[in-house]
C-alpha cells in the first residue's frame, strides 16, 4: 500500500504526457505489466506521480 500523498492523481494523458510516450502504449504496457502501477477510480486509470517518477528513474538507471 502507497502512503497517501497531496499531490493530484495523474490521468493516462498526463502521465503519457510526462513520458512522451502514445496513451495505447501506456495500456498495452498496463496489459503486460511492464509500465508504471496505474490504480482504476470507477473505470478510470490513475497514477500516483511519485510512482510513475519512481518506475522512471528505474527504468533510466
Amino acid at each position: 500500500m502507497t502512503t497517501p500523498t497531496t499531490e493530484r492523481l495523474w490521468s493516462v494523458a498526463d502521465v503519457s504526457a510526462f513520458l512522451g510516450i502514445p496513451v495505447g502504449t501506456l495500456y498495452q504496457w498496463r496489459h503486460r505489466r511492464i509500465g508504471p502501477r496505474a490504480s482504476r477510480v470507477g473505470r478510470h486509470l490513475r497514477y500516483d506521480p511519485a510512482d510513475v517518477r519512481a518506475w522512471f528513474h528505474k527504468k533510466a538507471a
